[in-house]
């Protein structure tokens, strides 16, 4: 890939992550900044599984197994997430207008969950209609998440970067407390080159957003060690209403 080509596609990664952060400050008022991450990452979840849901779907009918295309064990044999029509983003959309959106949203991030064991205990419990939030601006963000593609680079942990960009908007504004949410990617990365946890148990007593965790797997795998010999472990207080980290 050329250097031009490079720097364009990082302008249009970074756009859509501005564009996120526009798209969430309009819910000020209603909900705190240091919500819009949770709110976001919700939708961003949502529309990254059922755009992996729909691809493994076409795949199915290409291959001529239409008649499978409901059957959970052929979405979660290659890893994918098996959704019901009311947990996908088409439907989402289709009542995006609608005054009961945010009730739908906690519908699909239930039915996700109940359909799917391993994700038990990691999504948000009703949680959209505990936030009141304004049902046209919830539209508008979920407008903007639709333009995002999920699953365009296979590389590209797009939930983890967006969570990530947000934990940095967030803190700058808070200037320095901000710090008691997010420690910067090159602080971590300097830990992480420092202890080289290629062995024994990784303990954060403030993980946050489980950087540190994540930094330390990069770090492992870039020097071809053994993932499975460096389990982690960690607490946050507060406690998130999203266990997003995991």
């Amino acid at each position: 890939m050329s250097s031009s080509t490079s720097t364009s596609a990082s302008k249009n990664a970074k756009g859509f992550e501005e564009s996120l952060w526009d798209a969430a400050n309009k819910l000020r008022g209603s909900v705190e900044s240091s919500e819009y991450k949770h709110v976001v990452l919700s939708l961003i979840f949502l529309k990254f599984v059922s755009d992996k849901f729909q691809a493994r779907r076409a795949e199915l009918i290409e291959e001529g197994k239409q008649d499978f295309v409901e059957m959970v064990e052929f979405y979660t044999m290659n890893n994918v997430f098996y959704l019901p029509e009311e947990a996908r983003w088409s439907h989402l959309l289709q009542y995006a207008k609608q005054a009961d959106l945010a009730i739908r949203i906690d519908s699909a991030l239930a039915l996700v969950e109940k359909n799917n064991p391993t994700l038990k205990g990691a999504l948000p419990d009703n949680y959209f209609s505990r936030l009141n939030l304004d049902a046209s601006k919830l539209a508008a963000l979920l407008d903007a998440i639709n333009n995002v593609d999920t699953v365009a680079d296979q590389a590209e942990d797009v939930v983890g970067r967006v969570y990530e960009y947000f934990l940095g908007k967030f803190a700058a504004a808070e200037g320095k407390l901000g710090g008691e949410f997010y420690t910067p990617k090159c602080v971590v990365n300097l830990i992480a080159e420092m202890i080289e946890p290629y062995k024994g148990k990784i303990y954060d007593p403030c993980c946050g957003s489980g950087g540190m965790f994540v930094q330390s797997l990069k770090f492992v795998r870039s020097h071809h060690g053994n993932t499975k010999t460096s389990p982690s472990t960690g607490r946050s207080s507060p406690p998130p209403p999203t266990n997003w980290p995991r």
